[in-house]
């Protein structure tokens, strides 16, 4: 008798169906991103020109995957992304893990970002939020504090835009019901505002 049985396995999966229906749905997602937020992309790439322009920073903030995003944008902001060139303020309410772990222990993981933002925010600054679902109560707290200070918010939003519809001045909602197709849409126009906002500020 065998010490090491072989493990069951489920219904046998065609890969090549697989990643042919993974990729048309991908660029069905995309399709339709393009078609329906054309609009409030330029009115974001507009109110984050403005900030910058007036001395303000992008503040990035999500959860999980939208965290590690977060810091993705942020970096190409304050680094490079196509080439080389001055540096944009940004950054991610993601990264302090004493701050992070402190707010969750002391205050609640709800309060995770809006504390951040209480201490950091100045009223040239963007906030712009990530979320796949708009549910998440510490991203739903952090817009509420950013309108109470004044701050213009911003949202990369999915499925009906969740909580976050009318806390955020600018929600931009990836017509998708799949997280991670949402997700997909979320790093790519993340990317195309930071290659925007270099080019209108004259950097590249």
């Amino acid at each position: 008798m065998s010490l090491h049985p072989t493990p069951s396995h489920g219904p046998k999966l065609d890969l090549g169906a697989f990643f042919h229906a993974t990729m048309d749905e991908h660029m069905r997602v995309a399709r339709a991103t393009k078609e329906a937020l054309a609009h409030d992309f330029e009115r974001l790439v507009a109110c984050c020109l403005a900030s910058l322009s007036n001395g303000g920073k992008l503040i990035f903030f999500g959860n999980g995957g939208s965290a590690a995003d977060a810091q993705h944008l942020a970096t190409e902001f304050t680094v490079r992304f196509s080439q080389s060139r001055a540096p944009m303020a940004a950054l991610a309410l993601t990264t302090d893990t004493s701050t992070l772990t402190a707010i969750g222990n002391d205050m609640g993981f709800e309060h995770l970002f809006s504390r951040q933002i209480e201490a950091m925010a100045r009223p040239e600054d963007v906030i712009i939020a990530i979320s796949t679902s708009g549910t998440s109560p510490n991203i739903i707290k952090a817009l509420e504090k950013a309108r109470e200070m004044g701050l213009t918010t911003t949202a990369l939003g999915g499925k009906d835009g969740g909580h976050m519809r009318g806390l955020a001045d600018i929600l931009l909602i990836v017509p998708s019901m799949t997280t991670a197709h949402i997700q997909e849409m979320h790093i790519t126009l993340g990317q195309m505002l930071c290659a925007a906002l270099e080019t209108s500020l004259g950097l590249v």
